[in-house]
């Protein structure tokens, strides 16, 4: 549809459409927002309410009932006007306030920095979804409108929203099943994630399309005539498509493969009456064309966790190109469109409160893993990893099938059917060989666990290091919380004090409650003790926070908490090295663009005229040069200069990386950066000559060692081949 809605679209769409509305309910909310939102703008210069429109639309399109209707309308009102939660209630009515306030952003808390921000809102939104689903579906509509139009926002802000949407909401849209709008969220995400690989797929798909669709409108017609020779409830209806290009890039970076050896790129979906129909379809596409070995999946006797039901095969067409074909009833294909949204679309959807509450169990899992945890960002990493689209499907010795994130230890499957065998775990059998307690499980293998007959047998703290599910670390993490209190504040305070060591931190005994007092409230413990045992059971990841502790450091006990490089003016040539023993005052200092020297490398500095100190590398070209040309007039005006101890402040300097090129390198090197919170200014990349492509960008860096550290893994992305620092 056109992102401009307009309330009359919406009016018609309402009355055309199967389902009863309080027409005059959701005009009166359009008219209240209107009011509230006139005269603000959206960053395309339209008026705002053009947005809750069209999130209001999308939900029309879901089949979603008034009261979430009017929410949609009134979503933001409450955030970004002057209307409080109490006038919405009073206009209309309890539910439509409380889906308001479920989809609401906590006002900005000061002691948060931007990632507890949004893992805080997050964890709003899913206490608020845990009491009723609707206000989830609200929000993916929303996210969902944002990035249609995310192309009007700075780039710094399309990069953190595409982040923030690959990692949090797809995943929720996958697991309450909603798959177009999952696929829709990944492909817009990954347009502004990774340009370049996104075009080269759109690219290379549409070089094709006509062959294409010729090729699927072919596999369609020879189905059809097969299925006249046979008797059907009523006619399947057939239909063929393209996967997503996040779906198709996927495969290619995970299976390191070229487009045209993706098995599943095309896809055939056949939707007939009854279960059984659907069997007998399985056996006509394997009659009418050769199935692939292990490529066939029946998800009808063991759905999948967010209760997608389909048969997949993977068969090989008559000129040779491998297709899937998807077979379902249609009650099937309405939870997998629709996902969780079929319940309020179709009567024949979700049944029931109690499937209902089976479809919402893993929230609670969620939030019960972030509260052991103690970190609130616990939940993004919680829903980025527990949630993703992948999942393995390992079944019991009794035949129970088990379903886990991809990369799932047997421990991880022990805790899965029961905290008590998780905790009582001492081996496993896999496919009836033991195996080790790290073994990672793959898809149809009978898992068997060996548990101790000790009554107080519990988990080993290195377990916390081996387990990928949340659900375990959680389970873990409370073991040890209940049991070993006093062992756990003895471990914690004994890693505080080597962290403080190995950075230089040290804080007097009587200050340090005091030192502690924002962290202590940010992970909900009321005395030292509790931060000293929540360290040690695991509950605070002591990486985390040590940097920012280490800033507070620097300017509690410093006086100067800026990378000021300690200067002492020299008679003669400097030298690489010499003891500095007092520092100029009131002198202005900037830090040369031509070598941008960063904490942690040798400097000199130069006297400039009128502009204090300039600070550049000992190996800069321009120092060298000086050297170079001897002149004594000159080499006055260098000195020796050195870094004072507190570090802290960022600086900018240029990376290049050199790799050989492919889908997905600019995505991946990124990521990186993303995952180690290196502020990126600038990027761009472009290919050599010689084949290879380069990556160049600007970012902001602490120091050299840190800078060390980026480089260490850049260089094992894949296909890279050299990382180094730009140089003017």
């Amino acid at each position: 549809m056109n992102d401009e809605c307009t309330i009359d679209m919406l009016i018609q769409k309402i009355l055309t459409d199967d389902k009863q509305y309080d027409l005059s309910k959701i005009i009166t909310a359009y008219e209240f927002a209107a009011k509230a939102h006139e005269g603000q703008k959206r960053s395309s210069g339209q008026p705002y309410i053009i947005h809750p429109l069209a999130v209001a639309y999308i939900l029309l399109e879901l089949g979603m009932d008034t009261d979430t209707i009017c929410a949609a309308m009134l979503h933001d009102v409450v955030e970004d006007t002057h209307v409080t939660l109490e006038e919405v209630k009073k206009r209309f009515g309890q539910d439509v306030a409380m889906l308001v306030d479920g989809v609401t952003k906590l006002n900005k808390i000061p002691k948060f920095n931007r990632e507890e921000q949004q893992a805080e809102n997050v964890r709003k939104m899913l206490l608020a979804m845990s009491q009723d689903i609707r206000v989830m579906i609200i929000k993916l509509a929303d996210r969902l409108h944002n990035m249609r139009t995310l192309n009007y926002r700075p780039d710094v802000k399309q990069r953190n929203t595409a982040h923030e949407t690959m990692n949090i909401y797809a995943p929720l849209a996958h697991r309450l099943g909603m798959r177009a709008i999952q696929e829709e969220l990944e492909d817009r995400a990954f347009h502004y994630l990774d340009p370049f690989a996104y075009s080269e797929i759109e690219h290379i798909l549409e070089i094709k399309k006509g062959e294409r669709e010729a090729f699927i409108q072919s596999i369609q017609d020879n189905i059809s005539a097969r299925f006249k020779e046979q008797d059907f409830v009523e006619p399947p209806k057939i239909d063929g498509r393209v996967k997503s290009i996040y779906s198709i890039y996927k495969k290619m970076f995970v299976f390191h493969k070229s487009i045209d050896e993706i098995y599943d790129k095309y896809a055939v979906r056949i939707i007939v009456s009854t279960v059984g129909e659907c069997y007998n379809v399985l056996g006509l596409i394997h009659d009418m064309y050769r199935p692939i070995p292990n490529r066939f999946k029946d998800y009808i006797s063991t759905p999948k966790a967010n209760m997608y039901q389909s048969l997949h095969t993977t068969v090989l067409g008559k000129e040779g190109i491998p297709f899937e074909v998807q077979i379902r009833t249609w009650e099937m294909h309405a939870t997998a469109e629709y996902g969780i949204a079929a319940h309020w679309k179709y009567k024949e959807g979700v049944k029931g409160r109690d499937k209902m509450e089976q479809r919402l169990a893993w929230v609670r899992q969620v939030i019960e893993a972030q509260q052991t945890s103690d970190d609130v960002e616990e939940i993004v990493r919680i829903i980025k990893s527990d949630l993703a689209p992948e999942d393995i499907l390992v079944m019991t010795p009794k035949g129970d099938s088990i379903s886990l994130p991809i990369d799932s230890t047997v421990i991880d499957f022990a805790y899965r059917i029961h905290t008590e065998i998780g905790h009582k775990t001492v081996g496993a059998k896999v496919d009836g060989k033991l195996v080790p307690l790290d073994y990672k499980l793959q898809t149809g293998q009978i898992c068997e666990i060996i548990t101790s007959s000790e009554p107080n047998k519990g988990p080993n703290r290195q377990w916390l290091n081996i387990v990928q599910t949340n659900e375990a670390k959680s389970k873990i993490r409370s073991w040890f919380k209940k049991e070993c209190r006093e062992e756990n504040i003895v471990t914690g305070k004994a890693e505080l004090e080597k962290e403080f060591k190995h950075f230089r931190m040290n804080v007097p005994e009587e200050d340090l409650e005091d030192f502690l007092k924002d962290d202590l409230t940010r992970h909900n413990c009321m005395t030292l003790d509790d931060f000293y045992a929540s360290i040690g059971y695991g509950g605070v990841m002591l990486s985390k926070i040590m940097a920012r502790l280490k800033d507070k450091y620097n300017k509690t006990y410093s006086h100067d908490d800026t990378p000021q490089p300690i200067i002492k003016p020299v008679e003669n040539r400097p030298k690489s090295s010499g003891i500095i023993l007092d520092k100029i005052d009131d002198c202005q200092v900037k830090f040369s663009q031509c070598c941008n020297p960063l904490p942690g490398d040798d400097i000199v500095g130069f006297i400039t005229r009128g502009h204090g100190i300039s600070v550049h590398t000992t190996n800069c070209t321009n120092y060298l040069a000086a050297l170079k040309r001897d002149d004594p007039l000159e080499l006055d005006r260098w000195m020796q200069i050195q870094w004072s101890d507190s570090e802290q402040t960022t600086l900018q300097t240029g990376i290049e990386v050199i790799a050989i090129d492919r889908v997905g390198l600019v995505f991946d090197i990124t990521a990186i950066l993303t995952e180690a919170r290196i502020p990126i200014v600038h990027s761009s990349s472009r290919n050599l000559r010689n084949g290879n492509a380069l990556f160049e960008a600007t970012i902001k860096i602490a120091g050299t060692e840190q800078l060390r550290n980026l480089f260490d893994k850049l260089k094992r992305v894949k296909d890279v081949i050299s990382v180094e620092r730009a140089s003017n």
